[in-house]
């Protein structure tokens, strides 16, 4: 682009797509959880030659129903997860229903 009198303008550069950029990480994002991703690493700690420490890290990214694919549904089966929640209060009355019967059997039993 030039001037009236000749002078090449420089072109004004356009703002980055933001709509594009964001497609693609979701894009990745898709893909990601639809293949999923394996990090995996240990950390060793030794001393004279004596390990003194030893980490494992394995992460996993994947959608819900990759990881059933793989075999993984560990959530279903955890008591601090909502779900399994419910199967620890259900659990709690049960014990304390069992708890008071045999107070009230050892009560009756005294003198």
């Amino acid at each position: 682009m030039t001037t009236s009198g000749g002078i090449p303008v420089p072109a004004r550069s356009r703002a980055p797509d933001h709509r594009q950029e964001s497609t693609n990480l979701a894009d990745i994002l898709e893909r990601v959880l639809d293949k999923g991703i394996v990090i995996a690493g240990d950390i060793r700690v030794n001393l004279l030659d004596i390990e003194l420490l030893t980490i494992k890290i394995r992460l996993l990214v994947a959608s819900v129903d990759k990881a059933r694919e793989m075999g993984i549904d560990w959530w279903e089966h955890d008591p601090t997860l909502s779900s399994g929640q419910r199967d620890v209060l259900e659990e709690n009355r049960r014990l304390r229903e069992r708890v008071g019967a045999l107070e009230a059997e050892r009560t009756r039993e005294q003198p």
